[in-house]
């Protein structure tokens, strides 16, 4: 049987069976492993969230958003201030919905940017919130930061993991919707799309603010694990480029890669962030730059290539046989 042909086959199922086996793991985890591994998981699985969404807009759009970190401390803070007054799973949807009428109101005023002045003006909106809120708790508040209530790892891990599956739902469906058209229509051409009777930026607005709903929901999810937070830590430009970086990595163009990029790079930055500081981002974008120059498609592009080689060798290898058989006849 050939190779490809079987894989492609029975593709759905041996995707059912490895996502079968990831919810096994996740679930089982904390029976046989330290608070650390929890720890780490949870870490890893925020990073699928913010991938995951970030690609959700900036992936078909070509819309280079540098505004996570934003989407994300808001949701840091909306739990650092309701942590008192409701409970913990009331809060994550509220933080969600503070993120997307955020977003709604800056999408409003900026999608009609385009190219590196939206990239410009996304990267200031970071910076302004964190000085923004630096003010207001001096004036208002006059402190300097938040204390937040541990939450058990364990149930940080099953929350986290439940948006994440919301998460990739959402953005498998809107990939497929009409939304997910319009969006691709905006990254090839959006004069284009226009002209095809496209409302591009309600389309834009509207999946801007989606993507940035789970940013801010998994920032509410988050903050208990850091224990306290300021607006330097919630607001951290760290939290806008990791997104965008594990998606190029993996490959912005499919979903999977996303979220591979994600495991791979969330790993590597909260086991190796507390040993090499000072390296591992070098290292970060020394690997950014090889994948750009040499996997322009991420981690994702490998799969196809790989399948054609293998079935290019397949079909030489029967071609030998075959011209064996013949000489012998």
């Amino acid at each position: 049987m050939d190779i490809t042909r079987f894989i492609s086959t029975h593709r759905k199922l041996l995707l059912v069976g490895f996502l079968v086996l990831i919810l096994i793991f996740i679930i089982t985890l904390p029976i046989y492993a330290q608070a650390s591994d929890v720890r780490v998981l949870t870490t890893v699985l925020m990073y699928v969230v913010l991938a995951v969404s970030w690609a959700m807009f900036s992936g078909t759009t070509g819309y280079m958003s540098l505004a996570p970190a934003a989407f994300f401390g808001l949701g840091i803070y909306t739990m650092a201030l309701l942590q008192k007054e409701l409970p913990f799973f009331l809060i994550i949807p509220i933080g969600g919905l503070v993120a997307f009428a955020f977003a709604l109101l800056v999408g409003l005023m900026t999608l009609r940017l385009r190219g590196m002045y939206f990239a410009i003006f996304t990267f200031g909106l970071v910076v302004f919130m964190t000085e923004i809120i630096q003010y207001l708790e001096t004036r208002l508040y006059n402190r300097h930061g938040w204390d937040i209530t541990p939450i058990d790892n364990e149930i940080l891990l099953y929350t986290i993991f439940g948006l994440v599956v919301v998460t990739v739902l959402a953005a498998y469906f809107i990939r497929r919707s009409r939304y997910g058209l319009a969006l691709l229509s905006i990254g090839g051409n959006e004069e284009a799309a226009e002209h095809m009777g496209i409302n591009t930026t309600r389309t834009k607005v509207l999946i801007f603010a989606i993507s940035s709903a789970f940013m801010g929901a998994a920032g509410v999810i988050t903050a208990p694990s850091l224990i306290y937070i300021n607006a330097n830590i919630a607001f951290s430009l760290f939290y806008s480029f990791m997104p965008i970086l594990m998606a190029v990595f993996g490959g912005m163009g499919q979903l999977s890669g996303q979220i591979v990029g994600a495991v791979i790079f969330g790993y590597l930055e909260k086991t190796l962030r507390a040993q090499l500081y000072s390296y591992f981002m070098l290292g970060f974008g020394i690997i950014l730059v090889a994948v750009i120059l040499f996997l322009p498609n991420g981690i994702a592009g490998l799969v196809p290539m790989l399948q054609d080689k293998l079935g290019g060798v397949i079909r030489r290898l029967r071609k030998g046989g075959q011209g064996e058989q013949h000489a012998d006849t």
